[in-house]
């Protein structure tokens, strides 16, 4: 094996550390100049492990160029990559710089970077695409001898993976001698990785590399000391509980699952935080200014609790966590391991977790997810071609740097992975939307971005285009928002602009940990001021979280399973027991159907398992199915495991509205009418660059933004309903938005599968799906005690022994 540079060693030897296996594993993979990919525990040191061969080079090397570049999915992460990496730099007194470039580093430091970059520069997706932008771009990575990409399970098979794709095939064509290392804790199929982290992608061209199994983690459920409740997923009701849990450790992290619930929870907890110990909250929407101090009080350990979301589930290292609170269930096994890989960070000893689930099939799916950590079973991800909408993003960066053969770009984008199959006509109509706009929008020159040069190669049309991609470059386009601002101008963040349309003067809302009451609205600010008032949780676009195929596939099992029941709380157990005995439990292959009569109203249950997203476009479908035969729906309601519906005559053969045809008449029909489609066009219109959000000194409102691309959208749909972006934005519709995968996957499980029971009185499993009734369209204080009102009254029907 490979040795280090005796000032590595000796600093290993002053920790009273030595070297794990897979750290000089990745050394050696270095030193014979192979690409690779690290998956190993959180604790393991997949950091150091990733760095260890660039620390080395630097010291046996020295160099003033940029010699590695670290892409994070996260500018939290960057940052405090930078700070762990800092330390041993000062204590070997190694001369090397590390610098951070996201979109909050200061546009001087931007400058000075690209002009003398440091030799470790750790950055994101969207900051590289953007350094690439500039002409001076080949000078700088011309010297570039490593890319590390950490977490690369939570971009990889995303747009943000496409783009960061394509961004390593312009730094290998630049530098072809480049070296490639992803690491990872939660990869489900690895080879899937190495494909896509691999030029050409010749997956075995990446050397795979396994870290020891850490301790496994100490994983436990809590119980509620009342009733397990029957609907709601927030596990509010254990407010008190997880307060005592964090008066008993030194910091614990709270996982929310949505921005809106950890906003809940937080008041929730400060309302019972008796000892009055320091807690804060963390999530995408807070300024940064917000976030960084919350970040540097965990990093120094001044915070007992701090509730979160996804914005801190990735890589974070704070040592002195000592516990992780899930509220809610988890949604998928990966994303459980993740956060519990939060607590702790040493490898050997065991990482303490506590799963606070919502509600009775919460029960079951926490359950479902601590089985598959148990036996290493991680969520598969599903890798598809890469979007169009993104390709032409990267293409216009590269125009901005130097202008470029059509054929030689071409050649360098189909060696990136989700790019592959990218054949030329394809190709050329991405150059099309670029250097015209498509045909119904060419004699707009707005839309002019690529001119041919007369020796044939395409260039930015002129320099005002290469300044409008570099404001409006990126792949995350959130859903329309508002800044969030006291009178005096200080900016606590940014709230989605359609719940801030339901307010008005008066009204009181939650945020970064406060109540606060509206004082006014302007076209891109909500000005606020802190009260004692009561509040609202604010509600934000596109924020529910699926659940995962093989979670749902365990949740099947256990409600199959009698010898599992045992190992529920009793209020499951005797629930699933009374279900059997009512009406049945569904075996793994089969598609339960109920139907009752209840108020006057006819009620159809499916328990489907396939997520909220699915559920709730195919009881849409159904709906409609349903009132072009005349059945009268009223509504419907969809949970995670199950979907409503109910109307005024009675379904007596459900299989005729679970036909896979749906998805061919009704599917299609609906999609072009309902809103969902031009959201999808928004999106690839942004990503694209059709449409700008931001001018030089000026942001664009979310309504501006609508407003633009709903007009485009229009006019594509009558003059060019072929056009790209149309065809994009369909895909994206149909994968992302709808989970049409799933969907199809029930509806032909329902053509062989479908049990059909008619029931007398609601059962036992109906009640968690409705009492979601009413739940979404009622906002307030109030609004969850009249939900648990109702609830006990399903449930006493629905649980009663008696006929």
């Amino acid at each position: 094996m490979v040795q280090l540079p005796s000032i590595l060693k000796d600093w290993f030897a002053s920790k009273g550390w030595t070297p794990r296996r897979y750290q000089l594993e990745m050394l050696n993979a270095a030193r014979n100049g192979e690409h690779a990919l690290l998956v190993a525990p959180t604790g393991a040191g997949k950091t150091l492990a990733g760095f260890l061969a660039t620390l080395a080079e630097l010291v046996e090397s020295p160099t003033e160029g940029l010699h590695t570049l670290y892409v994070s999915p996260l500018k939290a992460l960057a940052v405090d990559v930078r700070r762990n990496l800092l330390l041993p730099v000062e204590e070997m007194g190694l001369d090397i710089r590390v610098e951070t470039r996201t979109g909050d580093t200061p546009s001087d430091r931007k400058a000075r970077q690209r002009a003398r970059p440091p030799q470790i520069l750790l950055t994101t997706p969207e900051s590289l695409s953007l350094l690439l932008s500039y002409p001076d771009s080949f000078g700088m990575f011309s010297g570039l001898r490593k890319v590390i990409i950490d977490e690369v399970h939570a971009f990889a098979p995303q747009k943000r993976g496409d783009l960061l794709s394509l961004s390593l095939a312009r730094l290998q064509a630049i530098n072809p001698g480049l070296r490639r290392v992803a690491l990872s804790a939660t990869v489900a199929d690895p080879d899937a990785y190495r494909q896509w982290l691999a030029p050409e992608g010749l997956g075995t061209s990446v050397r795979l590399v396994e870290g020891d199994p850490g301790a496994p983690p100490i994983i436990t459920m809590l119980l509620p000391e009342g009733e397990i409740p029957w609907g709601g997923h927030s596990g509010r009701y254990a407010a008190a509980q997880v307060m005592a849990e964090i008066e008993t450790h030194e910091t614990t992290l709270v996982f929310c699952n949505t921005r809106g619930l950890a906003e809940l929870i937080f008041q929730e907890l400060w309302a019972v935080n008796e000892l009055k110990l320091p807690i804060g909250i963390h999530h995408g929407s807070l300024d940064i200014e917000a976030r960084r101090k919350v970040e540097n009080a965990m990093a120094e350990g001044r915070l007992r609790g701090l509730v979160a979301t996804a914005s801190l589930d990735l890589g974070v290292d704070w040592g002195n966590v000592d516990c992780v609170i899930q509220m809610g269930a988890p949604k998928g096994s990966s994303r459980l391991m993740q956060r519990i890989g939060r607590a702790n960070h040493r490898l050997d000893e065991p990482s303490e977790a506590i799963i606070v689930p919502g509600n009775r099939f919460e029960y079951l799916e926490a359950q479902g997810a601590i089985d598959a950590i148990a036996e290493g079973v991680r969520d598969g991800d599903a890798f598809r071609p890469g979007g169009l909408d993104v390709l032409a993003q990267h293409i216009m960066a590269c125009a901005c740097a130097v202008p470029f053969d059509e054929q030689e770009m071409l050649a360098e984008i189909q060696t990136a992975q989700p790019y592959q199959m990218l054949d030329v006509g394809t190709f050329t109509r991405v150059l099309g939307l670029i250097a015209t706009g498509g045909y119904a929008l060419k004699a707009y020159d707005k839309f002019r971005r690529l001119v041919r040069n007369p020796d044939g190669r395409w260039r930015v049309t002129h320099p005002k285009f290469a300044a409008q991609y570099r404001l409006n470059a990126g792949i995350i386009v959130d859903s329309p928002m508002l800044a969030v601002r006291f009178r005096n101008g200080r900016k606590l963040g940014m709230l989605d602009e359609f719940f801030a349309a339901s307010l008005v003067k008066g009204d009181c809302f939650f945020f970064a940990g406060m109540s606060l009451e509206v004082e006014g609205v302007d076209a891109t600010d909500l000005i606020v001021r802190a009260t004692t008032r009561r509040a609202r949780i604010p509600s934000y676009g596109g924020a529910r979280m699926p659940l995962t195929t093989h979670l749902a596939d365990r949740v099947r099992t256990f409600l199959h399973d009698r010898s599992q029941w045992a190992r529920f709380p009793d209020d499951v157990r005797v629930w699933l027991e009374m279900q059997a005995r009512r009406s049945m439990l569904p075996a793994p292959d089969q598609l339960l159907i109920e139907s009752f009569l209840r108020d006057g109203l006819h009620y159809l249950v499916s328990y489907s398992f396939e997520g909220w997203n699915a559920h709730q476009s195919l009881a849409m479908l159904i709906t409609k199915r349903m009132d072009a035969l005349g059945l009268q729906p009223v509504g419907f309601v969809a949970s995670d495991y199950a979907f409503a519906i109910w109307g005024l005559q009675p379904v007596e053969d459900p299989r005729p509205l679970f036909s896979p045809d749906i998805l061919h008449e009704e599917f299609i029909d609906w999609v072009e009418q309902s809103a969902l489609l031009k959201r999808a066009f928004r999106e690839v219109a942004v990503i694209s660059g059709l449409v700008e959000r931001q001018h030089p000194g000026k942001r664009k409102s979310g309504r501006q933004v609508t407003f633009s691309t709903d007009l485009i959208y229009d006019v594509l749909r009558k003059y060019e309903p072929d056009h790209l972006l149309l065809e994009a934005a369909w895909a994206d519709a149909r994968a992302r938005m709808t989970d049409v995968g799933r969907l199809g996957a029930l509806l032909d499980r329902a053509a062989r599968s479908i049990v059909h029971k008619r029931l007398s009185r609601v059962s036992p499993l109906a009640v968690p799906v409705l009492v979601l009734i009413g739940r979404e369209s009622v906002s307030g204080p109030d609004t969850d005690d009249a939900i648990l009102i109702e609830a006990e009254a399903l449930a006493a029907e629905a649980m009663s022994p008696a006929h």
